[in-house]
């Protein structure tokens, strides 16, 4: 990490022996807390792009030691410059040094220098991109995944305005380019074409369904966590619970469309992508344009959404094709929203068969979880399976480990998969299978306290003795929520743990139910102990911005199939939550040390099971699918 201290002392103008990569203490190294976290990937683009971001953090952080400074001293900053590590006011010819000034520049909100242009429009993204001579490129892929491109008949719209080119892209898709992209996307509109759907085009929602239930009672899965003798201890159980429980397809839903440019001659393909893994948006155009990648160069934009579906890259495999047959023209092609909602990579679909066992004092002696559906890995890395286990299937369920351990121990424990893998493809998606695992177990304590008559916080704090990290975020949000007090007339109350991405996260939800399908989220607290935290204004941000997503997806938040496709086509069939439906949020950074985690995802999948609990204690009815519009539950 010496050349990333080389940078961040020269943008500090400081001996850069004396900066600090590793692990500071905090208000030690400001420089090196705002530019944590920054991967150094190889290849020359990339470390340019890196080397720009550390010197911008190194200048907001000199900015913030001379503000530090000048609060201190009661001057205006403007007046004060800083040099080899001393801040001086030059008027009156006052000093001091970086180590003095710290501990109160660590405080100071930092300038967030590209918020601005995202207000304003300014900000470009991929979707934005000139470049001299572009054309713009608009795509029709095959509605049912697996179907192919039979005929299309480019003469009927050669004619149209703006219109240049009529292109085959692949075994299943076609496009138009044109000067600008609204000529491209009418004329495509206008193209006859024909398909080959292919054996999926009868399938529906109902027979995946039907498909994926057939595993929860298969001889035959994969073990996740495995303790003790759980067949023996339901068979000899004095009260056996059992309950399935299933989770959709659903949308990345970002909004910005997929788009990628690219321009392409015969000894070099060049890129401009909304990417969130530049490495592998250039080993897609490398594999597109048939060039190896010393020829191929990709330009990393801002990409307006991401949430795990810009780490595929069909977009970008695409552009390189239509513009591998237009060469030395930039071809910039973007997906319409109808084609970005049903030609997307899915949240998969699962469905999970509960069995608890309960002794004669109520104690839980076996639990049996049964997962059945999609294997994201199977679809996106089928080489990286172990012995045909995908390990992903178990996030928050492993008997171990730095990333997703349970945070319970159960005497006779069986958690398995059995993998069913419908045509749908399915894809990371923010929280990934955390979302559904959360739902599943946490649902289903909450099941299991109510048939022991037992409190869901006491009943869950016998089981964690061993999970003291797990233990103190619940705690955390029960506290804070006060859980040990009656809550105000008309509020009821659910609780929600889990561990993911290395970072231990709970959430309580207080919410009052009218007509007994009208939900208010009155609040949501949220805990986190991600190991350290760097910046907390920003891990509360993280937060609440989860909630969001994690609560858009329990009320709205569901793919279906017909006749083999999609068919949300947009946003209207496809819902987000709005201002007014956004509860009051309130975060617990609790970071304990030792270990770095994760603050992006991991509250995303308390949240729902939180509410869910709580709208049992409100209506004593369980929901165990989701979204809560299937069941005409809504915001009220």
């Amino acid at each position: 990490m010496t050349g990333l201290a080389q940078l961040v002392a020269e943008e500090l103008e400081c001996d850069w022996s004396k900066v600090s990569t590793e692990f500071p203490t905090p208000g030690q190294n400001l420089a090196r807390n705002l530019v944590w976290g920054r991967q150094f990937t190889a290849g020359s683009r990339a470390i340019r792009e890196s080397h720009e971001y550390v010197r911008k953090a190194g200048a907001t952080a000199r900015t913030m030691l001379i503000q530090a400074a000048a609060n201190e001293w009661k001057v205006p900053a403007a007046e004060c410059s800083a040099s080899n590590s001393v801040i001086t006011h030059r008027p009156s010819g006052r000093t001091t040094t970086y180590g003095k000034v710290a501990e109160a520049a660590a405080k100071i909100e930092p300038l967030r220098s590209r918020t601005p242009p995202k207000v304003t429009g300014e900000q470009v993204y991929g979707i934005d991109l000139k470049l001299p001579g572009m054309l713009c490129a608009a795509i029709k892929d095959c509605p049912v995944f697996g179907g192919k491109l039979t005929s299309f008949d480019a003469a009927k719209v050669q004619g149209m305005p703006g219109v240049k080119h009529v292109v085959k892209v692949g075994d299943s898709a076609v496009a138009v380019v044109a000067d600008r992209w609204w000529q491209a996307k009418t004329a495509l509109d206008a193209l006859p074409a024909t398909w080959d759907e292919g054996p999926n085009a009868k399938v529906s929602s109902a027979s995946i369904a039907e498909f994926i239930k057939g595993g929860l009672d298969a001889e035959q899965a994969f073990v996740g966590n495995q303790q003790g003798d759980v067949k023996q201890a339901i068979a000899n159980a004095a009260k056996k619970v059992e309950a399935v429980y299933s989770f959709p397809y659903q949308n990345h839903a970002t909004m910005e469309p997929m788009n990628a440019t690219a321009v392409y001659t015969a000894d070099r393909c060049e890129a401009w992508v909304p990417t969130q893994v530049a490495e592998a948006a250039l080993a897609s155009v490398s594999e597109a344009s048939g060039l190896p990648i010393a020829k191929c160069e990709v330009h990393k934009l801002l990409l307006g959404g991401g949430f795990g579906r810009r780490t595929t890259h069909d977009y970008v495999q695409q552009a390189v094709a239509i513009a591998k047959q237009i060469p030395g023209t930039p071809i910039k092609l973007i997906w319409s929203r109808e084609e970005d909602m049903t030609h997307g990579r899915y949240h998969p679909v699962t469905q999970a068969k509960m069995v608890g066992a309960l002794d004669a004092n109520n104690n839980l002696t076996g639990l049996h979880m049964r997962i059945s559906g999609q294997s994201i890995l199977a679809f996106v890395n089928p080489q990286n399976l172990q012995d045909g286990k995908d390990p992903f299937v178990f996030q928050g369920l492993n008997p171990g480990g730095a990333e997703g351990q349970l945070g319970y121990t159960i005497p006779n424990l069986l958690i398995d998969h059995a993998m069913r893998n419908p045509h749908i493809p399915p894809h990371f998606w923010r929280g990934v299978n955390n979302n559904q695992n959360a739902i599943y177990l946490e649902c289903f304590m909450d099941e299991l306290a109510h048939a022991a008559a037992q409190d869901p916080l006491e009943f869950r704090r016998k089981l964690m003795s061993k999970h003291p990290k797990h233990l103190a975020v619940l705690n955390a949000v029960a506290e804070r929520v006060g859980w040990d007090k009656p809550a105000p007339q008309g509020i009821y109350r659910g609780l929600a743990q889990q561990m993911g991405y290395g970072s231990y996260v709970a959430a309580a939800a207080e919410i009052s139910v009218t007509g007994g399908n009208k939900i208010k989220i009155h609040r949501i607290v949220g805990a986190t102990d991600p190991g350290h935290a760097v910046n907390p204004a920003q891990i509360d941000r993280q937060v609440a911005g989860s909630f969001v997503y994690g609560l858009s997806a329990l009320f709205y938040g569901e793919c279906t199939v017909k006749d083999g496709r999609i068919e949300q086509t947009n946003f209207d069939t496809y819902n987000s939550m709005r201002i007014a439906e956004m509860p009051k949020v309130e975060s617990i950074v609790m970071p304990s040390g030792g270990f770095w985690g994760g603050v992006g995802e991991p509250t995303i999948f308390v949240a729902a099971p939180a509410v869910l609990n709580a709208f049992f204690a409100a209506t004593g009815k369980r929901i165990r699918s989701v979204p809560l519009k299937n069941h005409n539950i809504s915001f009220a």
